[in-house]
């Protein structure tokens, strides 16, 4: 599974919904599904993923689905 798959994958857990519902342009705020308790739940599950915990600056940089599958591609496996 490449980065943006994880990233839709991870978004759809927090979200509580399928990813298949998940537009390509997520962004927090304009994805209803998407408010402060699914990110919180998104932020632990990357945390998980990447083996470490973000730092507030990385936590608050996440707003969009792309940013959360860049964020999964630069982590070292």
């Amino acid at each position: 599974m490449n980065a943006p798959e994880h990233a839709r994958r991870f978004l759809a857990e927090a979200a509580h919904c399928e990813p298949g519902s998940i537009p390509e342009d997520a962004r927090i705020g304009r994805f209803t599904a998407w408010d402060s308790l699914a990110h919180l739940r998104l932020i632990m599950r990357i945390e998980e993923q990447i083996g470490r915990q973000l730092d507030p600056d990385e936590t608050v940089r996440i707003e969009s689905l792309a940013d959360i599958a860049a964020l999964i591609a630069m982590t070292p496996r």
